[in-house]
């Protein structure tokens, strides 16, 4: 794992919706799911990833609205696995909603 720039963060963040920068070391992104317990499957299958990789994202559960917020605590900010996972979580995101895929 390293850590990478911002010149790497926002490439990344260009290629895909919704995903912010934090206080210069946090992933944010919001998704919005049309029933709660979409949100919650995204969930489980957010923590079985996270399980396998052994790096885990601050989870926020407002109703249909699931908030996850990543960094790298050891590294002190955003790393390559990071940048990684979220691509990974917004692929779990369309795998859940299909079609009906709604980010924000």
């Amino acid at each position: 794992m390293r850590r990478v720039s911002d010149e790497e963060v926002a490439n990344v963040l260009n290629e895909l919706d919704g995903w912010t920068v934090e206080e210069e070391k946090w992933l944010r992104k919001r998704y919005r799911f049309p029933e709660f317990l979409k949100g919650i499957a995204f969930v489980n299958d957010i923590a079985k990833l996270s399980e396998e990789v052994k790096h885990h994202p601050f989870i926020s559960i407002d109703y249909k609205v699931v908030t996850l917020k990543l960094t790298s605590w050891r590294m002190k900010g955003i790393t390559d696995l990071d940048l990684e996972l979220i691509q990974k979580y917004d692929d779990l995101y369309r795998k859940q909603l299909g079609s009906d895929a709604k980010e924000g």
